[in-house]
């Protein structure tokens, strides 16, 4: 039996919307989680995550146990104590980083071996390991196993070697993490775009058993079209009773593609990251407000939104802040962004609900193209 309910209360086509219930409140799903890589949402308070319409947030955990190290937060009462954040957070194993910092990682049937590409110290973490610092260091809510994600293009041998590495790992994960009541653990399907890769891979998950299953190696390069031909079939492989994670992605066209073919849970740190570069997600594509047509326009980017950064700022101060390399510039449009994408994902919600999703995708599709003419 699962450790976290999940209850799916309308679907629309092969998207679902519904709740997963968990000890610290529930995740109404689809799901945006904001990444909190080294215990912080980076330039915002917990509160304003929170009043984004967050429902959990994402830590990583190789940056978390180089610093200050997962023992530390474990003295210090945990992550949700450290970072005093109330509500669930699901930890990330360390496993991108075998992949994005592969210059300074060797993997091994054992283990990944790492070097700190902080001061360039040595560091085991084998999948018993990777669940000790998520489950029982950092008090993580939603544990993912340890997986190795191959970049792409992959040749179908090499993700296959992975794909069945992440497998052995996974069954590694499962008997280290044991049976909990206030904690779930993930698997991860891999198979980079080879669909009998990523069928072999669901088929072992599910013989084995998890709380949740993810869809990992995408958003490595791959591209829109290839992503979502991709999620045509990946999704269905899963369980259907369990949540579905897509990791690392993405821009709103990326996600309503995705929910359309049934995926319930985000993350990516686009928000963010666009936010200290002077980018603002909108409804009508991305703004950037270094722009010196801004200059003196006295609208804010989302006067209904009830975030104040979205609301109650003009863009030409928001263009000021960003062209003066204010910080307040790049705290504000981070807020605005997190609320945008939770924006979206209630939009996703009630149009599943009253099963009009289409209509949304179509909008969504409609203004992504415009943007990208736009910016051409």
């Amino acid at each position: 039996m699962a450790a976290f309910p999940f209850t799916i209360s309308a679907t629309d086509g092969a998207a679902r919307t519904g709740v997963l219930s968990t000890p610290r409140g529930d995740i109404r799903t689809p799901a945006f989680m904001p990444v909190g890589t080294a215990g912080t949402v980076k330039a915002l308070t917990v509160e304003q995550v929170a009043q984004a319409g967050s429902d959990i947030l994402l830590g990583n955990t190789y940056h978390l146990m180089l610093r200050p190290t997962a023992e530390r937060v474990a003295r210090l009462g945990g992550l949700h104590r450290f970072m005093r954040w109330e509500k669930p957070i699901l930890t990330d194993s360390g496993g991108f980083q075998v992949m994005s910092l592969s210059k300074i990682s060797k993997v091994k049937e054992e283990a990944v071996t790492f070097q700190s590409h902080l001061d360039g110290s040595r560091h085991v973490l084998t999948p018993e390991r990777s669940i000790e610092i998520q489950a029982d260091l950092l008090g993580s809510d939603i544990v993912m196993q340890l997986d190795e994600c191959v970049s792409w293009p992959a040749e179908e041998a090499r993700a296959a070697e992975a794909m069945r590495l992440s497998a052995r790992w996974a069954d590694r994960c499962k008997a280290a993490f044991g049976a909990r009541d206030t904690q779930a653990l993930f698997g991860i399907q891999q198979g980079s775009t080879f669909e009998a890769l990523r069928r072999e891979s669901s088929e072992r998950l599910t013989e084995s058993g998890f709380d949740g299953y993810a869809i990992g190696g995408l958003a490595v390069g791959e591209g829109h079209q290839a992503m979502c031909e991709v999620l045509d079939y990946a999704p269905g492989l899963l369980p259907p009773e369990r949540p579905r994670y897509l990791m690392g992605v993405g821009k709103p066209i990326d996600i309503v593609e995705a929910v359309a073919r049934g995926v319930d849970m985000f993350d990516c740190v686009l928000p963010t990251r666009s936010g200290r570069h002077g980018q603002a997600w909108t409804w009508d594509g991305p703004v950037n407000l270094k722009n010196a047509r801004f200059a003196d326009d006295d609208t804010p980017l989302d006067a209904e939104s009830a975030c104040q950064a979205s609301s109650a700022y003009s863009k030409a101060y928001l263009h000021h802040l960003v062209k003066s390399e204010e910080i307040l510039g790049q705290v504000l449009l981070s807020w605005h962004n997190i609320a945008f994408f939770q924006a979206l994902m209630g939009g996703c919600r009630a149009a599943i609900a009253s099963g009009r999703l289409d209509a949304l995708r179509a909008d969504v599709q409609a203004r992504s193209a415009r943007a990208s003419e736009t910016s051409a």
